[in-house]
């Protein structure tokens, strides 16, 4: 279950004042909607942060033979061009896009949208949340997404101006032009 937190219209957390309120509430996970509305999310159980952390392996196995970019985990916030705050579950950005970002911003929510993010359903979130949440990383700026459902087997697969693929687990995933050579089989991954 999630918790959104509404404020008065004239409250609103600065970058600053946001960054300085998820340090000192560390236990949660904060992200801000576009809006300015914070949205706390629980912890994951044991068996989804594996899962998010097998993905991330896979991720930043690839990076290292490239060199393409930098990957983050469910930690790393990016304010996004609609002022949102993002945390996805997996994320990589090129050097290109990171080339654009001022040192002393990467210490805190980057102003810069991932080229590549995964978000695996967990037993805190709905296919709908995460849906939503997709489209609105597509309209900032990502250029591939997946959505991971280990419940029903299937990956949604995100691109600018498509509608979403749903393919099975055991389709070999591609990062295609965005990740070049980059190859995850989620069943294998995730043990499924």
């Amino acid at each position: 279950m999630r918790l959104t937190l509404n404020f008065p219209q004239d409250l609103t957390f600065s970058d600053e004042e946001l960054f300085a309120f998820c340090q000192v509430n560390p236990d949660l996970r904060i992200e801000r909607d576009e809006n300015g509305f914070l949205i706390i999310m629980p912890p994951t159980g044991l068996e989804s942060s594996f899962r998010n952390s097998d993905l991330t392996t896979d991720v930043n196995l690839w990076n290292r033979k490239t060199g393409l970019g930098r990957v983050s985990d469910s930690n790393g916030g990016y304010t996004l061009p609609d002022t949102s705050m993002k945390a996805p579950d997996v994320a990589w950005v090129s050097h290109e896009r990171l080339a654009a970002v001022a040192p002393d911003d990467l210490k805190r929510f980057a102003h810069v949208c991932p080229d590549f993010v995964i978000e695996l359903l967990s037993e805190n979130d709905t296919l709908a949340e995460l849906q939503e949440k997709m489209g609105k990383y597509l309209k900032n700026g990502v250029r591939l997404g997946w959505l991971i459902d280990p419940k029903a087997r299937l990956t949604h697969v995100y691109r600018p101006g498509q509608e979403p693929e749903v393919v099975p687990f055991e389709t070999t995933l591609s990062g295609e032009d965005v990740m070049p050579g980059f190859e995850l089989n989620v069943a294998r991954t995730l043990g499924l």
